[in-house]
């Protein structure tokens, strides 16, 4: 069931891919939320529960519910309704991250990763070099920032690999990663919203001291 959910994150990884609606990134954010509670839920079993629990309300809350909805009011507030407008094309970027997915199959059929699913290894890189693709590839301000959230998911379902022996104190890192990163990169793209119409980063050309 564990790898199941593995293969609908990656399948939300390949959408993400043509999504050209802001709004679809947040939503798919959202969905890669839940299915990271399923799989925190039915893969961190020998945990203790208070571990189990603030790891389930992290991935519930945060991942799920706060971040996504929090960017869709970055979205509504600076009234950024057009399209992600990517460097690349819809099917480039489609072509690319099926490339990333195999790639990273390919990458780690051929090395040894000791006791680590090799499913897991593979989704997990994989998520990685999407969100930095998704950074390099599209234009809004705010598109980069739901790629660096993509990159933390992907740092996340690695955790999750090994996530029996997981301590708090890593689950607390990454969570206050995720709230501080995403308050300021949110606020930094309210304040350029105030000065420029359009949030793409050429626009940042345009500074200067």
């Amino acid at each position: 069931m564990v790898h199941v959910l593995l293969v609908v994150f990656s399948i939300t990884l390949l959408y993400i891919g043509i999504a050209n609606r802001l709004f679809t990134y947040a939503n798919i954010l959202m969905v890669q939320g839940v299915v990271l509670f399923g799989i925190a839920f039915l893969q961190l079993r020998d945990i203790n529960w208070q571990n189990l629990l603030f790891i389930l309300l992290e991935t519930l809350l945060f991942k799920t519910l706060v971040i996504p909805l929090f960017m869709k009011s970055v979205i509504r507030k600076n009234k950024i309704t057009r399209e992600a407008e990517p460097f690349v094309s819809h099917f480039v970027s489609l072509a690319v991250i099926t490339l990333l997915l195999v790639g990273a199959y390919l990458g780690a059929s051929t090395i040894n990763i000791g006791n680590l699913d090799i499913v897991f290894f593979v989704v997990a890189v994989s998520t990685v070099f999407v969100g930095l693709f998704i950074i390099i590839s599209r234009k809004k301000l705010i598109t980069h920032v739901m790629g660096y959230l993509v990159i933390e998911n992907g740092i996340f379902i690695l955790s999750l690999a090994v996530g029996n022996e997981m301590p708090m104190m890593v689950n607390t890192g990454i969570l206050l990663d995720i709230f501080v990163s995403i308050l300021v990169l949110g606020i930094f793209v309210n304040k350029i919203g105030d000065v420029f119409k359009e949030q793409d980063v050429e626009q940042l050309n345009h500074l200067r001291d």
